[in-house]
């Protein structure tokens, strides 16, 4: 698409408003004299207002932005075109323009249950339960520091927000510790709190790896996304401990999950690879 065409300095100007002319959530007026494109302004000031709470009850259309900004619909039509590209903005043939709400967001650097955390951004949660039973796996017991032919529980989810696909999760714990587990029903509960109540195991830390992934033929059925449209993966090794509990692999879909990470000063550093040293001459 060839980007839009800088707009004529002098069109449509108007004078700069005072402070406190505008609400949070109102539009501001662009800057036609600065170097930065008005489809960029447009866009950044309409995060801006997604950010201050407007658009909850609907996005407004294309002719009402035009008329807000004072711009031409070939402008409004590169923001919005920038909003559905980054997932924000939902735009399906036949019915207005809406804020896409249904990313869930998922901290960094802490112990989370997805269950628990959908509940509380008030998702409704349930999962169908795919597979539940003991099973063995060689490359899964490595993961736990077993022995290969260690008895497994697993237990395979398809994981739903508010009725749509959203994850699909494989969980593996020892046998040893997770013998009760195979009577529960996981059809509204968490993994984490079936092990404390059932086992009397507490998942206390662990790591994970995060990456984008193509989905299989089955997963991307399973979670309603198109042929090659990617996700996330997630491996994680859980902990009672010192103790591995859990190997989880997860796959999430993309357009419904966002991870968010808080920093500071005192932040520790991540840990890169070291760049291989160049041969000698």
């Amino acid at each position: 698409m060839t980007p839009p065409q800088p707009e004529h300095p002098g069109a449509h100007r108007r004078p700069a408003p005072h402070a406190g002319d505008h609400a949070p959530y109102g539009p501001r007026p662009l800057d036609r004299g600065s170097p930065l494109p008005l489809w960029a302004q447009l866009l950044d000031d309409l995060r801006r207002r997604m950010h201050a709470g407007a658009f909850t009850e609907e996005f407004p259309a294309e002719h009402r932005l035009t008329s807000e900004y004072e711009v031409s619909r070939h402008t409004v039509r590169e923001a919005l075109r920038k909003l559905r590209a980054d997932g924000l903005v939902i735009a399906e043939r036949g019915r207005a323009s809406r804020l896409d709400t249904r990313r869930i967001q998922q901290p960094l650097g802490s112990l989370y249950s997805l269950f628990r955390d959908l509940e509380a951004q008030g998702v409704e949660q349930r999962s169908e339960v795919l597979r539940l039973e003991r099973t063995a796996d060689a490359t899964v017991a490595g993961h736990l520091g077993l022995v290969p032919d260690a008895p497994l529980v697993v237990l395979e989810r398809l994981r739903l927000a508010d009725g749509e696909p959203l994850a699909h999760d494989t969980a593996y714990v020892p046998a040893d510790l997770a013998e009760p587990l195979v009577e529960a029903d996981f059809g509204h509960t968490s993994l984490y709190g079936e092990l404390a109540r059932r086992c009397g195991v507490r998942v206390t830390g662990g790591r994970e790896r995060i990456a984008p992934f193509l989905p299989d033929i089955r997963q991307a059925w399973l979670l309603g996304l198109a042929d090659r449209e990617a996700a996330f993966a997630i491996e994680r090794v859980g902990r009672a401990g010192e103790r591995a509990v859990e190997w989880r692999e997860t796959v999430v879909r993309g357009d419904r999950f966002a991870f968010v990470a808080e920093w500071s000063d005192a932040s520790r550093a991540v840990a890169l690879a070291p760049r291989a040293a160049a041969p000698s001459a």
